[in-house]
């Protein structure tokens, strides 16, 4: 019915529509093997410009994110204590924090734009963005996400989020999404494969293109309400990954973000945040989607986020 809706009504135009879709699921099944391939090449051949920016350093880091970070793993910590560090944007639970310093955004930028110019084999940060880098490819994933995933946020969304799993994030796909003139200007609206997303600005010199963020995929309402928050250099938002959300387009100059897309698998194992079914694995290297498969004894029939 929605295929008609939008045009498909004859037996070819279906057909030609299952082609397209049988193609897209052999491209997306080749992707993770074509990764490795991308990271055992820019691993041997490529040569940083800032190698220090490749592991995660406190000194990164704003001031104000480490208290942050201090008073979540403090005694006593709860979410009233937590929203006094916090900006919030209307009842969506989407929060603004500071992130990284200004001088480490400089050099991350920098050496992104020099892999950028450099032959080294790229791909595509997502089936959406046409540009930035994915930051496993870079080997930025050991040293420098997990530490920022396990150490640093997770404390925070446990607080935030923890009818997400927000206290065992314990996967991620982490990239940079580059906007420019004549490149990619926007972001159609979407949601997130996440249960939890952070989107760091790291610059550079832009004007408008802020974010804007409606319902949740799961609550849609008849006449949906969006908001627009706009970004700050250093600055990251927390928001769900199922709020539907995109990117207006930039005015001028070119803009670089860091996305962290961030996976529990004890509540994906349940569902699948993307087309809300039990999930059916296929085999991947690394941390794939997200999904975990134990043994089947430990199997559990339900899971107690609260306790987890």
């Amino acid at each position: 019915q929605a295929l008609r809706e939008r045009g498909c009504r004859s037996e070819e135009q279906f057909r030609e529509l299952l082609r397209e879709i049988e193609a897209e699921v052999q491209r997306r099944k080749q992707l993770i093997h074509q990764s490795v391939e991308r990271r055992a090449i820019i691993s041997k051949c490529y040569k940083p410009k800032h190698p220090e920016v490749y592991t995660l350093q406190d000194s990164f880091l704003a001031p104000e994110f480490l208290e942050i970070v201090r008073f979540c793993t403090s005694p006593g910590a709860d979410l009233q204590g937590l929203l006094s560090y916090l900006e919030s944007f209307s009842d969506k639970r989407i929060y603004r924090l500071p992130v990284f310093t200004e001088e480490f955004c400089q050099a991350f930028v920098d050496e992104l734009e020099n892999f950028e110019q450099s032959d080294m084999p790229k791909g595509r940060p997502n089936t959406m963005n046409n540009y930035g880098v994915l930051l496993n490819e870079l080997g930025m994933d050991e040293p420098f996400v997990t530490p920022l995933r396990e150490r640093l946020l997770r404390p925070i969304t446990a607080l935030l989020y923890p009818e997400l799993g927000g206290a065992c994030l314990d996967s991620h796909k982490a990239f940079v999404v580059k906007y420019a003139l004549h490149e990619d200007l926007d972001l159609s609206s979407h949601y997130d494969n996440a249960e939890v997303t952070l989107n760091v600005s790291l610059g550079k010199e832009f004007t408008e293109g802020s974010l804007y963020f409606g319902d949740f995929n799961r609550e849609p309402s008849p006449v949906p309400q969006y908001i627009e928050v706009p970004h700050v250099g250093g600055r990251g938002l927390l928001h769900r990954g199922g709020q539907i959300h995109g990117a207006l387009p930039i005015a001028s100059g070119q803009r670089w973000n860091l996305v962290v897309w961030m996976r529990s698998s004890a509540v994906r194992n349940q569902l699948c945040p993307m087309c809300h079914r039990k999930p059916e694995l296929v085999e991947a290297e690394g941390f794939g989607d997200g999904f975990t498969e134990p043994p089947e004894e430990e199997v559990p029939q339900t899971v107690d986020l609260c306790a987890l």
